[in-house]
């Protein structure tokens, strides 16, 4: 099985939402994701973090409120914002912060 860290080492930008299940705005943003997915086909992985089943990792990411979005491409942060996005806000920001 793939660590979080194996994960955001790829060559191929990866797109982590660090979410809670009980979370309204969280809900709403899963379907952009997907709409992003479908956008960007096998260019980009987009991974969820549930942060009440996965707390360390939140932890070690400073993750204070959810849902929070980060862009890893190589290991790297390249971007990271809280709050829900629209699809042409997320695929702008991934357009310019990754070489996808």
């Amino acid at each position: 099985m793939k660590t979080f860290k194996d994960i955001i080492d790829s060559e191929k930008p990866v797109l982590v939402d660090f979410f809670a299940t009980w979370c309204g705005p969280c809900q709403s943003l899963a379907p952009i994701l997907k709409e992003v997915k479908d956008s960007l086909g096998e260019r980009i992985s987009i991974i969820k973090i549930d942060v009440d089943k996965n707390q360390a990792l939140a932890a070690d990411y400073q993750v204070r409120g959810v849902p929070t979005m980060m862009l890893f491409q190589n290991g790297k942060q390249l971007w990271r914002q809280s709050g829900v996005l629209s699809k042409q806000q997320i695929l702008q920001v991934i357009h310019e912060k990754a070489a996808a």
